[in-house]
């Protein structure tokens, strides 16, 4: 069996991916794939976090620009990350996995609320901790939450499971002659605007040397295989 090259990962899924082949909600053939991809990772012994989005449910950014308050639209979307936390929590548990929810935004007949010492022991102990609610505060990202949440557990690397297979230099969707990056720094990013994530994201991961893999969830045994170190998607590090 191939060895794990981390102990502890966190890995980030996006609201989005969790639509499935639909545009909106959550679909249940495709959470149940999900399943599957973290269950290959789970039978490796390695400690696993997640953050997932609320993209597929609602988004502040989005609600925002047509005239909703930022911050009443931002805790609308740290909610929808509290849905699907517990609507994947269900399917990694139907997997046989035993797993914690913990939210930034206190909802104890839920979740949990995020102890990030009893969060720990929940790695150690081999459950999977599902981070939701973002940062509990309006403004930030789930990749900033992620990237903090992955400081905060001491992660080896956040991968960032998304619907593309590597960083571009520009829009994919937009631009069709957009060229694929297998290997950057932060700064390459950070110079270059490379939409990828937020910019306080991939500056707080600078600031503090967590590397960074992109990769393309739809692509069967990906997580696995970027945990176990191979050449998956992009990197971003040193």
């Amino acid at each position: 069996m191939t060895s794990a090259r981390y102990k502890r990962v966190l890995v980030k899924l996006s609201g989005e991916a969790l639509t499935g082949e639909h545009s909106f909600g959550i679909s249940g053939e495709f959470l149940s794939y999900v399943a599957r991809e973290i269950r290959a990772v789970y039978d490796l012994g390695v400690q696993l976090a997640l953050v997932v989005g609320g993209g597929n449910i609602f988004r502040g950014v989005s609600a925002a620009s047509f005239g909703m308050d930022r911050t009443s639209a931002d805790h609308m979307g740290m909610l929808a990350t509290v849905i699907n936390s517990i609507a994947l929590q269900d399917a990694l548990e139907k997997a046989g996995m035993e797993t914690r929810v913990q939210t930034a935004i206190h909802m104890h007949e839920v979740a949990e609320p995020y102890i990030l010492r009893k969060a720990i022991r929940h790695l150690e102990k081999g459950r999977v901790v599902i981070f939701a609610a973002g940062t509990g505060n309006p403004y930030f990202t789930t990749d900033t939450a992620a990237v903090l949440r992955a400081q905060e557990i001491h992660a080896e690397i956040l991968l960032k499971a998304t619907k593309v297979d590597t960083l571009y230099d520009d829009d994919p969707e937009k631009n069709p002659n957009a060229k694929p990056i297998l290997r950057a720094s932060h700064k390459e990013v950070m110079d270059k605007s490379l939409r990828v994530m937020d910019m306080t994201a991939i500056s707080l991961a600078r600031d503090n040397r967590l590397p960074i893999g992109i990769f393309n969830l739809r692509t069967q045994g990906a997580i696995r295989g970027a945990i176990c170190g191979e050449s998956i998607g992009t990197y971003i590090g040193d």
